[in-house]
């Protein structure tokens, strides 16, 4: 059986080896099958943790603000059980209530006004201690009335010693539990706690009478609906210490709960989360701790509901994942035959290429890939057959480049130190304006010879002002020259020679076709993408013909432009070239010509180019 199966799995390979198209159906049904694996493993991860995540934060929120209200409301109960005024005349009337007609009323009508002054106070008990008696003030047949009666039980009922004994005179009562015991004769079902406080004397700090406000339902239905519920979910609104529900859905559950002992772990933090496993089912219980006096509520959440999103969403991804690798090796299994068949064609060619054949050209079909590496391969067997053919002619192109070099080549040191000499000749003849214009002429020359092809504008407008004396020289006041050249682009780095290009050019077009005067106005701003540098002058400027030729000769490349007349125009065409391979295509040398004059401008990208 083993070797069965070794021999299934080498024939195979071997069948996948045999044929690129089986290496690629293979390579990317794996590929897809990783991917798809891999993404919806992460996207299940990322969305249990952002399940877990947006679940606590939104319940955490939820929570803390309802049990503000919660503990706001237990808050005006307090405040409502305080006597707020005639504090001696209540205590008085308590203790003479039963010998003084007055007094009697007197507590009946503070009953009334505390009931009277709330909606949700669904009955109020007083329960005088000394004589051991208490009034009732309940609504029967929508009439509130003010009963009394006799018990002297009420003093051994467990909220009755809690009140006594609690710091600050009160106890809360709930009634969700089943063993909850009221003591009066109360509907519990339509109360979901009871309030109690101790009314003592003042004076001697003896207990005088327990006040009892039994609290509607339909105020804590009204503030707990506040908080999402759902199925499986459970809500808990416990008290502080010893985590007697005050609500809650599930009676069971909370028992539950609290034999697991997770009530306790509660008051490790006064707000957070836990994880409560019971059996097979996940919980996270996210509760809140009121800030005041500790009441809690709780709300556990089943994982399963949380993570529902996420396991949904991860089956759909791995149906999604199946789809699309049927359909991926359907389309890979039909492209990968329709590559390796060119491919098989033009590997027979590059063979026989490779064994000298420079004939050997393939099959063109189509416009893809594939139809580009066949036409440049013919292409490279063409530019092969031409490079043998001129190689000779190279050859011999090359010696007569060099033997012209050696006939042209002259010592620049030797006409700079020749036209020093001749200067001071000049000054010696007390020729002063000869001497200036050959010294200009000497640095003009050096400027021109030195290596540099990049220089800051300020050697090349110190450049341009030497030239200028030599140009003044020859067309005295019609050449007039205005600077307006920003001076934080002094220390820009520009092409050598780059301005003199522009100038030159406007003499020729400008100066030298009228008889009247010339303004050439050379500048230098900055936008936001570009160092602009800029030459104007008010000639009568190029013809739009002319223009056009030198504008399309831009656009030629420089293989195309050999056997163009090098004359006119052609320090433009060079100065545009340079510009582009020093500064990439951001950089151009923009015309502008109308009958008001000529703008030449240099668009130099801001941040070098390059050469930096």
């Amino acid at each position: 059986m083993v070797n069965r199966a070794s021999k299934a799995l080498t024939g195979l390979i071997e069948h996948v080896n045999r044929r690129l198209a089986n290496k690629l159906i293979l390579l990317f049904a794996t590929i897809i099958i990783l991917v798809v694996a891999s993404l919806t493993f992460i996207s299940y991860q990322m969305l249990q943790k952002e399940s877990v995540a947006s679940s606590i934060a939104s319940t955490s929120n939820n929570l803390l603000l309802v049990n503000q209200n919660l503990e706001d409301y237990l808050n005006g109960i307090e405040q409502l059980s305080l006597p707020q005024i005639n504090y001696d005349e209540l205590t008085y009337a308590i203790m003479h209530e039963s010998e003084e007609y007055a007094s009697r009323m007197f507590v009946e009508e503070y009953l009334r006004n505390l009931y009277f002054s709330r909606k949700d106070v669904e009955a109020i008990y007083l329960y005088v201690v000394e004589q051991g008696k208490y009034y009732a003030l309940t609504k029967e047949n929508y009439n509130v009335t003010v009963r009394t009666a006799i018990d002297p039980n009420i003093v051994r009922l467990p909220w009755f010693q809690e009140a006594m004994d609690n710091p600050v005179n009160q106890a809360y009562q709930s009634f969700e539990l089943a063993d909850a015991k009221p003591g009066y004769p109360v509907d519990t079902t339509t109360s979901f706690m009871a309030y109690h406080r101790v009314l003592r004397s003042i004076a001697s700090r003896e207990p005088q009478a327990v006040l009892s406000f039994y609290l509607n339902s339909s105020v804590k239905d009204d503030i707990m609906k506040d908080i999402p519920f759902s199925e499986g979910q459970h809500l808990m609104f416990l008290s502080p210490g010893d985590h007697v529900p005050f609500a809650m859905d599930d009676p069971s559950f909370y028992n539950r709960m609290k034999l697991d002992g997770v009530l306790e772990r509660l008051d490790e933090q006064r707000s957070g989360r836990l994880t409560w496993s019971e059996g097979d089912r996940k919980y996270l219980v996210v509760y809140n701790t009121g800030e005041q006096d500790g009441w809690q509520l709780v709300k556990p959440i089943p994982y399963r509901q949380i993570y529902a999103a996420a396991t949904t969403t991860r089956n759909l991804n791995f149906l999604i994942g199946f789809m699309f690798l049927l359909l991926a090796l359907i389309l890979v299994t039909f492209f990968s035959n329709a590559i390796t068949r060119p491919l098989k064609k033009l590997s027979y060619q590059m063979n026989r290429f490779s064994k000298g054949d420079f004939e050997a050209e393939t099959e063109v079909v189509g416009k893809d890939e594939l139809a580009y590496l066949s036409r440049h391969f013919n292409l490279m067997v063409r530019r092969t057959n031409e490079l043998i053919n001129e190689r000779y002619k190279m050859k011999l192109v090359e010696k007569n480049a060099i033997l012209k070099a050696l006939e042209a080549e002259i010592n620049p040191h030797f006409l700079y130190n020749a036209l020093q000499a001749i200067s001071t000749k000049a000054l010696k003849s007390e020729r002063y304006d000869i001497a200036d214009m050959i010294d200009a002429l000497a640095l003009t020359l050096r400027y021109a010879i030195s290596g540099r092809d990049i220089v800051r504008a300020r050697e090349e407008l110190q450049h341009i002002e030497r030239y200028m004396a030599l140009q003044k020289a020859r067309f005295g006041s019609r050449l007039q020259v205005v600077y307006d050249w920003d001076e934080s682009l002094m220390e820009l780095e520009i092409p050598k020679l780059s301005i003199q290009t522009l100038v030159e050019n406007a003499i020729k077009h400008a100066l030298e076709k009228v008889s009247s005067t010339v303004t050439i106005r050379i500048g230098a701003r900055a936008d936001a993408e570009h160092s602009v540098i800029s030459v104007h002058d008010d000639g009568p400027g190029f013809t739009q013909e002319r223009l056009e030729q030198v504008r399309e000769s831009f656009r030629k490349e420089w293989d195309e432009r050999q056997g163009d007349n090098a004359g006119d125009g052609i320090g433009l065409v060079n100065l545009n070239t340079r510009l582009k391979l020093l500064y990439g295509e951001e950089a151009e040398l923009v015309i502008r010509t109308d009958n008001a004059g000529t703008e030449m401008q240099m668009l130099l990208p801001r941040g070098g180019g390059s050469y930096v």
